[in-house]
């Protein structure tokens, strides 16, 4: 039987997420994602993250091997992703198609203003 490493290390406290301007993506994360802005530190590191959200999201300054416009990973919760999926659509974000597959909640595929991918799930 194998032996379980343990780890001092607890929580994912921020994920960074490669931008292009701070400013244009605070204004996207808080205006059409309904985020808060958690952090705004001077040198410029900026944490957003959804209320009450454990993990933040940083706004990370693109820069030479950190492209924009990439598959973040990242999947964000919420209780009623068609719901979201409508408002979101009428704040002029862009979304992708909500799926609906067999025995997985419903979810879609949304991209900032920098073309990075994020995705929302149900949580059921």
């Amino acid at each position: 039987m194998k032996e379980e490493t343990k780890t001092p290390i607890t929580h994912v406290r921020t994920v960074g997420v490669p931008v292009t301007d701070q400013d244009r993506a605070l204004a996207f994360y808080l205006e059409k994602l309904g985020f808060e802005k958690r952090l705004d530190a001077p040198g410029r590191w900026i944490e957003v993250a959804p209320p009450g959200a454990a993990t933040t999201i940083a706004l990370v300054p693109t820069h030479e091997g950190v492209p924009t416009g990439v598959e973040t990973g990242i999947r964000f919760t919420t209780g009623d992703a068609a719901a979201v999926h409508a408002d979101l659509q009428t704040r002029g974000v862009d979304v992708g198609e909500l799926l609906r597959w067999p025995d997985l909640p419903p979810m879609f595929e949304v991209r900032d203003q920098d073309g990075n991918g994020l995705e929302i799930v149900e949580q059921t």
